[in-house]
């Protein structure tokens, strides 16, 4: 299969085009040039921009491409305007972040964001979401019944840019006490980037078309399985003090960036990530690795990475320093009388 993909050099490109490569299909990249540029010497490379650089991308043919750079509604519509006589099939990583917000369990049917005209000037996170739904309008627009349209949620594992299961591995890896965020027993979701890419390439090449979430487990574990799991495989003896959301909240921890995987419970904005039904994608052969090997390849990786590289997502670093943790902790104990 001959792939052209957009983006690839980040995170789950990478993955994707290095399980692509392995199986014998045909890869060309096409992107900016700018992250990870010496990767894949075996790949054929177009360099352009899709802020209005396209011009490499015409008077050619591939059988699928891999949109895993799309952001911008206007930019996914030149793109996929341009190829969509040029490849059989459009693959378009959006996002579980197009679903509006609301209580109970999320299905590809579910309810999207609403963008308010005129669109601001520019990406944001406020925004993300919404500006995700008219990029996957302006796919299926252009591949009427030739789009697939994926919907991930948290992606995790090596090479991730953004550090919010990292974070967990690190921190249970260098031992002591773990300020530990609500109910040990509350369930997550989340994938490996290598579960999903090999995924991806399947159903690229069974032709497949709709829409997908994509998260997992099957079975999903809790954030006590977790950290449970992050002490086993670093062997650090770390020990884990769990903190209700009522005082995390009133000690001005910001959800999601100080804490990552923790949010209230019950915020309709957040209620979504860790209920989704990912039923379609299991009909259709989604499977997972274990969660332990996920952990153990991330922390090999995380302690020979380089810093985080140019082009990682909008938003701030997650995670607690080790001073903010302590005063935190301290504050709790004091409070609990301990």
């Amino acid at each position: 299969m001959r792939l052209l993909v957009l983006g690839g050099t980040l995170f789950l490109g990478r993955h994707l085009v290095e399980a692509a490569l392995s199986r014998g299909h045909q890869v060309t990249l096409f992107n900016r040039g700018m992250t990870n540029p010496g990767l894949f010497p075996e790949a054929e490379r177009l360099v352009g921009d899709r802020r209005g650089n396209l011009e490499v991308l015409r008077d050619r043919s591939w059988d699928a491409v891999v949109d895993l750079s799309g952001y911008v509604p206007q930019h996914v519509g030149a793109t996929a305007q341009l190829l969509r006589d040029a490849v059989e099939q459009y693959l378009f990583i959006s996002s579980m972040s197009v679903y509006r917000p609301m209580p109970g369990r999320l299905h590809e049917d579910s309810p999207l964001r609403e963008m308010v005209h005129p669109l601001p000037p520019r990406m944001t996170l406020e925004v993300y979401g919404a500006y995700k739904v008219l990029c996957e309008a302006e796919v299926e627009n252009a591949f009427p019944g030739r789009a697939l349209v994926l919907r991930p949620g948290i992606i995790v594992g090596p090479y991730d840019p953004m550090p919010r299961f990292t974070y967990w591995v690190r921190r249970v890896a260098e031992g002591g006490e773990v300020l530990s965020p609500g109910r040990p027993d509350r369930r997550i979701e989340l994938i490996d980037a290598r579960d999903c890419a090999d995924w991806m390439l399947r159903m690229l090449e069974a032709r497949a078309c709709g829409v997908y979430n994509l998260t997992g487990p099957a079975e999903p574990p809790t954030m006590q399985d977790l950290l449970d799991t992050c002490r086993e495989v670093s062997g650090s003896g770390a020990r884990f003090t769990w903190v209700d959301d009522p005082f995390l909240l009133e000690n001005g921890v910001t959800e999601w960036v100080d804490l990552p995987f923790w949010g209230r419970e019950g915020d309709p904005e957040t209620a979504g990530v860790f209920n989704t039904s990912i039923d379609r994608a299991l009909a259709r052969g989604l499977t997972f690795r274990p969660l332990r090997e996920t952990v153990r390849d991330t922390l090999e990786w995380d302690r020979v990475r380089d810093p985080i590289p140019d082009g990682a997502p909008v938003g701030e670093t997650p995670g607690l320093t080790r001073e903010r943790e302590a005063e935190l902790l301290a504050a709790w104990h004091a409070r609990e009388g301990r």
